[in-house]
């Protein structure tokens, strides 16, 4: 097991990579009440592991992602007088954590909470970094706040159950952290492409560590996005447009945000042509998909509505060279533009 950790304004979060669910009332403060909030897959499949606690079970999917869920917990909470000395954690994957830390966040105005990620996804990316939240209005993420959790544990082996096209979203944010931070993570994941897909136990454990070092070191420098933390953020204004507009999983859209982000680069001589055919291989290798036909003028409209959008600008991440990243302000039309031709 690695611990990397991660000092915010509210706080320190410790990330305990390979440990185990097993483990998990070990990082349970003071014997103090506990609180599970997981979903109806995750609970099916380890419920029987959980430490004796009060579950709250939700469902799986985007669709769950919403305000209703949240009042539903939070509902729930009232009704099993939970109170500030308890200490809620989510196991599941990346919406279970974004909604378990919203909850804890804004319940009785805040209670201490973790997480035990189960999905490739959430490990690299969604329970690293304090941003909890749920989709409105159609829009990820709309709603949240930020928040770091006490803890939490990457259970690598807890991989084994994921489906095939979940594994491979977890890719797209582990492609994402080396294309944007480090060049010999990216080769690495080039020798390695095929014992990563086997899930060799050594490689997973650091394409983890490394995706969340990279991380934690951009959250440290900037917990609240105000500069540097934009980079992570390569690939998702394209990616989550495309996610909202046809129905894709994240990682999927992301993979494709991160293609027409990088020929962006390409465009203006920040990218080489070979560095760019390098990472579209590599997704491919993957199981991701790198081009598909899409409904541009919903994607575009999607892409207006984005968070980082501050007039007729919007701050778009550039790929600077395999493992470097920078962000430009890009007009709307710029992008328009863009859609209609890549």
């Amino acid at each position: 097991m690695k611990t990397l950790s991660i000092k915010g304004n509210r706080g320190q979060s410790d990330i305990h990579i390979g440990e185990s669910l097993d483990n998990l009332e070990r990082y349970i403060p003071n014997d103090r009440r506990l609180v599970i909030i997981t979903d109806s897959v995750v609970h099916d499949l380890y419920g029987g592991r959980f430490p004796k606690a009060d579950v709250i079970t939700i469902g799986t999917g985007e669709r769950i992602k919403t305000l209703v869920t949240l009042e539903n917990i939070l509902d729930r909470l009232i009704e099993m007088e939970t109170d500030r000395s308890a200490f809620i954690v989510g196991i599941g994957g990346g919406i279970v954590c974004d909604i378990t830390g919203f909850a804890a966040s804004v319940y009785l105005r805040g209670i201490d909470f973790g997480y035990v990620s189960t999905t490739l996804l959430a490990q690299v990316d969604a329970s690293v970094g304090g941003k909890t939240g749920v989709n409105f209005g159609g829009y990820k993420n709309m709603v949240g706040v930020f928040n770091q959790p006490g803890f939490v544990i990457c259970d690598t082996a807890l991989l084994d159950t994921l489906p095939t096209a979940e594994f491979a979203c977890g890719f797209a944010e582990i492609v994402k952290h080396a294309v944007i931070a480090d060049a010999d993570m990216f080769t690495f994941l080039e020798q390695n492409s095929q014992k990563a897909l086997a899930l060799e136990d050594s490689v997973i454990q650091r394409l983890v560590y490394d995706s969340v070092d990279i991380k934690a070191g951009v959250v440290q420098r900037d917990e609240r996005e105000k500069g540097e933390r934009r980079i992570l953020n390569f690939g998702h204004t394209f990616g989550h447009a495309i996610e909202k507009t046809a129905g894709l999983r994240h990682g999927e859209a992301v993979s494709q945000g991160m293609v027409i982000a990088g020929a962006l680069s390409v465009e203006k001589d920040l990218l080489r042509p070979d560095e760019q055919a390098r990472m579209v291989a590599l997704l491919k290798i993957l199981g991701l998909p790198v081009r598909m036909a899409v409904d541009k003028e919903a994607v575009l409209d999607a892409i207006q509505k984005d968070k980082k959008r501050e007039g007729d600008n919007i701050k778009f991440v550039l790929a600077d060279g395999l493992g470097k990243a920078l962000v430009q302000d890009v007009g709307m039309e710029e992008l328009a533009d863009v859609v209609k031709r890549l």
